[in-house]
């Protein structure tokens, strides 16, 4: 929906609002006409219904106003002596409209000194419940948010069964686009297996401020963008047309920003012509091919693990048994695998293209190679960035017609060598916002930019900070726990260190201190 869209629902909001309250206001001493002012006719309304004025806010909040809405539904009610558990049902399952019914043919009287006290254990808890379902939904949305690391794109620096705290504050709280979705979730209802939203209506993309701006190498959570479409490569097949937030979230490492130059040349990336430098603590990965001798007795199951090669490996050829392909492997492993008796050579995997699937070949729906690109040899290219202008013809178009129609909303239509935006012939393509590169540090294990593409700054979800758990699903017992990874940051210089054993001793003192706190309450009462 538009602004003026959304500005056209508001103010039906608010006249269906004074059509059925006016009466309501009147019998509570207020004015007519509080009931017709919108956000005032709120704060009047939670005067009357004896709750704190900040209510208001959270009334405005998406998602946790649809918690809020039936409360305040059946507070009113409550306000005029309407406490019976079919008043409270007819006014959520009326959405509110049962008020209607009440404002104009029921007498008005308005208890002023109500008990806000509940008068029973469901109601108690029920209340205490709704209270901790928004105070969390409003951590999750705006503050932080848990995230499961789900595939090995990024190994070594975070691992499959790593839980993390994704923060929202760093680069600014985006605030939801879906209004109608069930809190606390993602896309789908656990275990029911349906959506948990509703798509419409849709409020415009808005982000607060936040104290950092996305740098090259910061590992980034970021909604998938091309989860608009039942398969990335197949762009014309039948669409999804997931909300922006509710796409499917990814993480990865951003080494690509606004305005920057990004090629990718055997494997490495190159910006603005100079080799990414990577922090200490990202380990990249590639695949190699392991010349073996056939002689030398290996225990090749001990040598992986020693290796911590997690991607699996083999013999390329059963019969042979000469050559090993080994999935992923650091520079460091690679290097110690040179001195191990037996092995004859180790040669990093190195795609020369053209490679079929590379951003941005897609022709008819299909993929085509129109280059020599592969997901080693790639680009260079330019990173989209808000205000900046492109030149467009029929070679440069493919990189952004995505941008173009997908992320920026215009319609775009190519006749012969001619190119029309919006029905307007265009030579040039000013961006609305900026553009990332997001890569996986396990090269050739990673679905990332070099085949779905730019993400849009509307897409970031978040910063990663700090691990609290990791579980290994290949351990046995207590050896399932990565003890070492547990309450370690994400970033940061040099290698992580677990804060876990501060964090015991810290609760122990806590226990013991309050211990002897009880202990000297009671002896004093005595």
């Amino acid at each position: 929906m538009t602004l003026y869209q959304w500005f056209v629902l508001f103010l039906i909001v608010q006249v269906i609002h004074f059509v059925g309250t006016w009466k309501i206001y009147e019998a509570a001493g207020r004015k007519r006409w509080e009931a017709a002012i919108p956000i005032y006719n709120a704060i009047v309304l939670m005067k009357i219904i004896n709750r704190p004025t900040w209510w208001t806010f959270l009334l405005f909040v998406p998602v946790i106003n649809l918690i809020m809405f039936p409360v305040v539904w059946v507070e009113t009610l409550r306000s005029f002596g309407k406490n019976s558990t079919l008043d409270t049902f007819l006014a959520v399952v009326t959405f509110g409209f049962y008020i209607y019914y009440v404002n104009y043919t029921q007498p008005l009287n308005y208890i002023s000194d109500r008990s806000l006290t509940p008068t029973n254990k469901t109601a108690d808890t029920v209340s205490s419940l709704l209270f901790a379902i928004v105070v969390a939904t409003l951590v999750h949305t705006y503050v932080m948010q848990p995230f499961t690391i789900p595939s090995s794109s990024l190994e070594k620096s975070l691992l499959i069964g790593d839980f993390l705290f994704v923060s929202k504050v760093n680069y600014g709280p985006r605030t939801p686009m879906t209004t109608v979705a069930l809190p606390m979730v993602h896309d789908s209802i656990p275990l029911a297996g349906r959506l948990s939203y509703t798509s419409f209506p849709q409020l415009p993309y808005f982000r607060f401020p936040g104290f950092e701006k996305i740098k090259n190498n910061d590992i980034v959570v970021f909604n998938w963008p091309r989860d608009t479409l039942d398969h990335m490569y197949h762009p014309s097949a039948v669409r999804i047309d997931k909300p922006r937030d509710k796409k499917t979230n990814y993480v990865k490492r951003c080494v690509g920003i606004p305005g920057d130059s990004l090629q990718i040349k055997d494997g490495i990336v190159f910006i603005n012509g100079k080799e990414l430098i990577l922090p200490e603590r990202a380990k990249p990965q590639y695949s190699y091919e392991v010349g073996y001798d056939g002689k030398t007795p290996i225990d090749f199951e001990y040598l992986l693990k020693d290796l911590n090669s997690t991607d699996g490996a083999g013999f390329k050829n059963a019969e042979t048994r000469d050559t090993i392909f080994i999935a992923a492997l650091t520079f460091e492993s690679a290097k110690r695998l040179k001195d191990v008796p037996g092995i004859t050579s180790v040669t990093r995997v190195i795609h020369k293209g053209p490679e079929d699937g590379v951003f941005p070949d897609f022709k008819d729906g299909k993929p085509s190679v129109t280059n020599n690109w592969s997901g080693d040899n790639y680009g260079p290219i330019y990173i989209p960035q808000a205000g900046k202008t492109v030149a467009l013809n029929k070679q440069t178009l493919p990189m952004y017609k995505i941008i173009i129609t997908e992320y920026e909303g215009n319609t775009l239509k190519v006749v012969g060598d001619a190119i029309y935006i919006n029905d307007k012939k265009a030579t040039s393509y000013t961006f609305k916002q900026n553009y990332y590169w997001m890569m996986g540090d396990n090269r050739h294990n990673s679905l990332d930019a070099r085949y779905f593409g730019y993400t849009p700054e509307d897409h970031v979800v978040g910063k990663p900070v700090f691990i609290w758990m990791s579980w290994d699903t290949n351990g046995k017992g207590l050896n399932k726990i990565r003890w070492e990874r547990m309450f370690t940051f994400v970033s940061g210089d040099g290698q992580p260190n677990s804060y876990f054993k501060y964090f015991l001793g810290l609760l122990a003192l806590y226990f013991v201190g309050e211990y002897f706190w009880k202990k000297r309450k009671a002896k004093n009462v005595e």
